[in-house]
């Protein structure tokens, strides 16, 4: 699980695209994905294939199935300082059924995620609604998750925690070209919500390096909050430009801001070639309880030293190409296509010390590292089949 759990969810949020939700009450197209994912950056890689299928049974419902792998290996900074090089992996299933009855669509899905040390179950409930001609889209989504938590290792060690979400939105067309969005969501987690392998650092003069370690500890609750605005803004030449504004806070004293923008342009008038461009910026303060060095053991009754609880940014820039096979080369005589994106991400941690530099021969005083900071390459191949 463990120290690479937050970069595995962070290039899986990139796997998809943020589009806006469906302004009609319509079913999701009947199609079949095959992608694969890779992420390398910090000293880890992840990659690993997915298999989305989604079938239509009459004209009011909607069945969905997806497998997902993460195969983790490397050794992210965390891990280099108290540990050694590791390897995992992680499944996951999901099913899923949209229900459609006149202008509402229900949706209700599961998802089971499994790695040697960490289980985690998911269920979510939601209900979209349309009005005034379908011009606006109000949805709403619950979900519901409980995770079990082990230590490799340590038979004595389990934990629990539980994560509940609330999401609202409200989807409007405002101009024949401009479609715009407001959301909110509200998340609550409760349990074990550290990493049973994290350690902090304290000064401690009795070491030959002038610093010591012991374990993370964390509240046993987290509240957080996020609002987000979002648009989609159809060019006169066929083109759309995407673009987003999210702000977040937590009651770990976390406050971070996110904008992001797209731009899509068909280079055909049959849109058998499709270029995509993104850039993002990323920013947050960190939790109240994190230090990069604590004074002295025990000095605070929460403690942390996960660099994505400090303070930190990060900027990205990617592109993708996508291509509709002609009909001579696609399979089972439905729509194929072909699709490839590549993102470059660059994360800066202002409060986090490289304490891998004492491994180095070079006398440096604790709480004088420089800052710790790295590019990562995120891709993702998919093929896509129409049903």
């Amino acid at each position: 699980m463990a120290v690479t759990k937050t970069l595995r969810h962070f290039a899986g949020a990139l796997l998809c695209f943020f589009p806006l939700a469906g302004w009609a009450a319509v079913l999701p197209e009947e199609r079949a994905d095959i992608m694969y994912h890779s992420y390398s950056g910090g000293g880890v890689t992840i990659d690993g294939p997915s298999l989305l299928v989604r079938k239509n049974v009459g004209n009011s419902l909607s069945l969905s199935a997806n497998y997902y792998v993460d195969m983790i290996s490397g050794a992210s900074i965390d891990v280099q300082a108290t540990a050694s090089r590791y390897t995992e992996q992680r499944d996951e299933y999901s099913l899923g059924a949209d229900y459609l009855v006149d202008k509402t669509t229900l949706s209700v899905a599961y998802t089971n995620s499994s790695e040697n040390d960490y289980e985690a179950n998911t269920f979510s409930f939601g209900v979209s609604q349309a009005f005034f001609g379908d011009l606006s889209t109000l949805d709403l989504r619950v979900s519901y998750g409980s995770d079990d938590v082990y230590r490799n290792g340590d038979d004595n060690f389990a934990a629990e925690a539980e994560h509940r979400r609330y999401a609202l939105s409200w989807n409007q067309i405002l101009t024949q070209k401009l479609i715009a969005e407001l959301s909110v969501e509200t998340v609550s987690d409760e349990g074990f919500l550290n990493n049973p392998y994290r350690s902090v650092r304290y000064l401690d003069p009795t070491s030959g390096s002038g610093f010591s370690y012991q374990p993370e500890l964390y509240p046993s609750t987290r509240n957080s909050d996020a609002a987000a605005i979002r648009f989609k803004y159809y060019l006169p030449y066929r083109a759309a430009i995407k673009g987003e504004y999210r702000r977040y806070a937590d009651s770990w004293g976390i406050v971070a801001d996110n904008i992001e923008f797209r731009y899509t342009h068909p280079l055909e008038e049959k849109d058998q070639w499709i270029l995509e461009g993104k850039a993002r910026v990323y920013k947050q303060t960190g939790a109240d309880f994190y230090s990069d060095l604590f004074p002295y053991l025990n000095a605070t009754n929460f403690r942390a030293r996960d660099k994505e609880l400090s303070d930190y940014s990060n900027a990205s820039i990617g592109i993708g190409v996508s291509y509709v096979l002609p009909d001579r080369w696609s399979l089972f005589n439905r729509k194929n296509t072909l699709s490839l994106y590549w993102d470059y991400i660059y994360f800066d941690y202002e409060n986090f010390r490289d304490v891998t530099v004492h491994g180095s021969g070079t006398a440096i005083a604790p709480g004088e590292e420089p800052t710790y900071s790295f590019g990562a390459n995120v891709i993702r191949f998919f093929w896509s089949v129409w049903l």
